[in-house]
């Protein structure tokens, strides 16, 4: 049979894998640092075991390594599913695995020992941004090649998510990491001062709006449907969410920089369209949850429908939170606080991380032709979980408003009622629940890989033929 007449499964596998490898690795330096915060004398004194090396790794494994992948996997399983064809470049695909796990490992080599632009989320040096661009303009070149040869005319709404991710992270890329190179492992940002900040957190907060969510949307509006078999509660919907989030999301970033030297037009800009935000944000969840209409009984049964809708519940909750959190008067209380780590994770583990487990419990076994080993053990995957963002957040929500109270308490005549060390020994009770809430989280992702192992080991990779599309 020739290859023209098969889907290509062989890098959707390569990227599905490497999902779960990455994000148990991700999740291990995460444990490791909520570790060290509870316990300092963890990082051995050894320079590259600090908090301020191993944290960008871990923000770069879990974003890019476990997230990367699994948008990897799934934008190319899905726009080969929806369009009726294989893949736009079989070389070019493989270009893309490739070429991403380079840079993935080239940033575990360069973090810890201290080789950063400093960037948040954007710490990897020129020459690695450079190939990071190359993987992103081929994977762009093979996603959107793939769109046009396309024998379905219709584009399915969460192509359409994936498209517009991969065109605003190659844009917020290359602006953001324009940079000054003075030798090969250090560069100089393009932008000063200010323009630097604002240009950071255009990128910063964008890589959360495209890379974290829109990405993980177009997860959504594929696995969802699938999973539940039901079609998507409203596709008008679907279709005014994207359009709503793609014009909305991009003016976001000021929030980052409330009470800064950021202009106040630009910052309460910020707050305003982030505000704005919770109108498509919340539409898009209502889409999700409601594709359930009529099939709620699955949720009983299905560990994987549960991972799926319960993700887009903490979507919907965090997408809450974070236009609060805008809000200039909130934001002066939760600002430089735990509060914002909480909300952050309760994006990252509920909404992100439990989309892609939903999302790789579904294909994997459809990728070898393989039923899953255990609905038990996916069921105790997702309980541990749960149980672990839990911990996890509102450790965080408790514990960054207390740090938030603490700093702005005075006294009548004006003094500090707390020093700020006083604020860091009351964390600590708050930072050993969040260490145990990330064990957790990371002891469901050990029995995902063992779950997964036993369902593939043995069994050969799975070519599924392409439908013929009568005309």
């Amino acid at each position: 049979m020739s290859t023209e007449n098969t889907y290509n499964y062989r890098v959707v596998r390569q990227f599905a894998i490497m999902t779960v490898v990455w994000g148990i690795v991700g999740m291990l330096v995460g444990v490791i640092i909520a570790a060290q915060m509870a316990w300092p004398q963890l990082n051995f004194d050894i320079a590259w075991l600090t908090f301020g090396r191993l944290r960008p790794l871990h923000t770069n494994a879990v974003i890019f390594a476990f997230g990367g992948c699994a948008l990897f996997a799934s934008s190319y399983y899905v726009v080969q599913r929806t369009c009726h064809v294989r893949l736009f470049s079989d070389k070019l695909a493989g270009f893309t695995f490739w070429g991403w796990q380079s840079v993935i490992v080239l940033a575990a080599l360069t973090l810890p020992l201290g080789i950063t632009t400093s960037k948040e989320y954007a710490e990897l040096e020129w020459p690695i941004d450079l190939l990071i661009t190359a993987v992103w303009v081929v994977y762009a070149v093979v996603f959107f090649g793939t769109l046009v040869k396309r024998k379905i005319n219709h584009i399915y709404v969460a192509n359409w998510f994936f498209a517009g991710f991969i065109l605003t992270i190659a844009v917020l890329h290359v602006v953001n990491s324009a940079a000054l190179p003075v030798s090969f492992t250090k560069s100089y940002s393009a932008f000063a001062g200010v323009q630097d900040a604002m240009v950071q957190w255009w990128y910063g907060h964008n890589a959360v709006g495209f890379f974290l969510t829109a990405g993980f949307l177009g997860i959504m509006y594929y696995f969802i449907p699938k999973q539940a078999e039901r079609p998507v509660y409203s596709y008008r919907l679907s279709v005014v969410h994207f359009w709503a989030i793609v014009f909305t999301y991009i003016w976001a970033g000021p929030h980052h920089l409330h009470y800064t030297a950021l202009p106040d037009w630009a910052q309460s800009l910020g707050m305003v369209f982030s505000l704005i935000l919770l109108a498509p944000s919340w539409g898009g969840m209502i889409n999700g949850i409601m594709t359930l209409s009529g099939a709620w009984e699955k949720l009983r049964t299905d560990p994987i429908l549960k991972f799926l809708i319960v993700s887009v519940s903490f979507y919907g909750m965090s997408t809450f939170e974070g236009p609060m959190m805008a809000i200039k008067t909130v934001n002066a209380l939760s600002h430089y606080t735990d509060w914002t780590i909480g909300h952050v994770h309760s994006g990252a583990l509920g909404w992100v991380a439990f989309v892609s487990i939903g999302a790789m419990y579904y294909l994997i076994p459809r990728l070898f032709d393989r039923e899953l080993y255990s609905l038990k053990l996916a069921e105790i995957h997702f309980w541990i979980s749960t149980i672990g963002i839990v911990l996890y957040i509102t450790s965080m929500w408790i514990s960054g408003i207390m740090q938030g109270l603490m700093w702005r308490a005075v006294n009548a005549d004006g003094t500090l009622t707390y020093s700020f060390v006083e604020s860091v020994q009351a964390m600590h009770p708050y930072y050993i629940i969040r260490f145990l809430g990330g064990a957790l989280f990371l002891t469901g992702m050990l029995i995902m890989a063992y779950n997964l192992y036993r369902t593939v080991v043995g069994a050969k990779p799975h070519e599924a033929v392409i439908p013929a599309v009568a005309h």
